[in-house]
């Protein structure tokens, strides 16, 4: 795809996709609940469906019509299943837990992306407390056994997911069970995130700080009947940046809660200390564009921002880094190398570290060919940045948005002037 917007300014209102990640969890506590769900303002993308195949017509009976997601759990989860988990990593670390405690036999396949990223501490600690698994790093992956209740200790440096399948497998076992974090924690926000969805499904976890849980077996997940799914602030993020970077743009994010436990929401504090300006109304935020300096951003709670906020960086004048970025080297993409080839390709002055982004902004790009490298985040980045380039952008690979935000090209092209 071509994106040829350079030079061009973003004008106008969009309402920003539902966000995946609470509907990932929503979807979980769902299935597992014993009465009917239904959770309103959803749009589908190919993680939340990967979602919804898992589930349904295995944990639960899923619908999905016009924007109402309505999920009827089994009495008695099935057996012997093959989980296509897709390319959602959420899907497949928050799920793996959950199976394990319920003691259903099954495997889960899916795209050799997902197979690749890593399931290390987690797959060791689910070994070692009553599971048998299949190979390492190869699908399908067997799940046999049953997870047993424990004090388990875990690495939280890799992946906040592990921490969050645990929190929602512990319930389900007949004993008590702690959850300790070892090594410091990685995207805390994404843990508050699945322990909101444990609270609005009755479930009781006895927060000790953020390293520590203990979680009373035999619990019962119990359905509020309806909930209403908020907007994404990481697909927010996108719009917000292309508003504070291109010449004379204005845009408002409808659809977006100010008071959101999302971590993501902390873009609209960077880009205010960037420059720009930035407006909250009830459930919508205006950005407008604004003489953009560099600021030292710490990424450690909010790595799916760092491809934008790196364009975000060019943009702005002067020298920004971004630092504790290590664990975006197992995203989609090796993020901290495609976000790097992605800039430099289109004119940044820009180097990577093993856990850092050191950009010499100027506010100008020169444009060029970049590979999405088939991650949603980094083609979007790649046309946000398009606003600041001399010459057209092309973009290859751009259907990778089809991840988390189907129409995000189709909206873009629809703002810009």
């Amino acid at each position: 795809m071509i994106i040829s917007s350079h030079n061009k300014s973003l004008r106008g209102s969009v309402n920003v996709i539902v966000s995946k990640s609470q509907v990932h969890r929503l979807l979980i506590c769902a299935a597992l609940s014993g009465s009917p769900t239904v959770i309103e303002q959803v749009q589908l993308s190919k993680d939340i469906q990967a979602t919804i195949d898992c589930i349904n017509g295995v944990l639960a009976d899923v619908l999905f019509e016009k924007d109402v997601l309505s999920v009827k759990p089994y009495i008695l989860p099935k057996n012997d299943c093959l989980l296509d988990c897709n390319e959602s990593g959420s899907t497949f670390r928050m799920l793996l837990p959950v199976f394990a405690a319920l003691g259903n036999g099954c495997e889960f396949t899916g795209r050799p992306g997902l197979e690749k990223r890593p399931i290390s501490p987690l797959y060791e600690l689910l070994s070692s407390n009553g599971c048998t698994l299949s190979q390492k790093g190869k699908f399908p992956l067997s799940l046999g056994g049953k997870l047993m209740p424990s004090g388990f200790e875990i690495d939280g440096n890799i992946s906040s997911q592990f921490i969050s399948g645990l929190l929602f497998a512990a319930p389900l076992l007949q004993g008590d069970s702690s959850i300790a974090v070892t090594k410091g924690i990685q995207s805390y926000p994404y843990i508050q995130m699945t322990l909101d969805a444990l609270q609005r499904f009755k479930i009781d976890v006895e927060v000790i700080d953020k390293l520590h849980y203990k979680i009373k077996g035999g619990q019962k997940f119990i359905s509020p009947g309806r909930v209403v799914a908020e907007g994404d602030w990481s697909n927010a993020a996108f719009w917000m940046v292309a508003a504070a970077i291109g010449r004379d743009c204005d845009v408002t994010v409808r659809n977006i809660n100010p008071q959101s436990i999302q971590g993501d929401k902390k873009i609209a504090e960077i880009l205010k200390l960037l420059g720009a300006h930035i407006e909250y109304r009830h459930n919508d935020v205006r950005v407008r564009s604004g003489r953009l300096t560099a600021v030292r951003i710490d990424a450690s709670d909010i790595p799916d921002l760092v491809p934008v906020l790196a364009v975000a960086a060019a943009a702005a004048i002067g020298k920004t880094e971004i630092v504790n970025a290590q664990r975006l080297r197992y995203k989609e993409s090796d993020r901290l190398e495609t976000v790097y080839r992605m800039l430099l390709n289109l004119g940044a002055d820009i180097k990577a570290t093993d856990s850092a982004l050191i950009i010499n902004g100027t506010g100008r790009l020169t444009g060029g060919v970049v590979d999405s490298y088939n991650d949603h985040r980094i083609a979007m980045a790649a046309a946000v940045a398009s606003l600041i380039c001399e010459h057209p952008v092309e973009i290859k690979n751009s259907q990778a948005v089809e991840k988390s935000y189907p129409l995000f090209f189709e909206e873009f092209n629809r703002l810009t002037i």
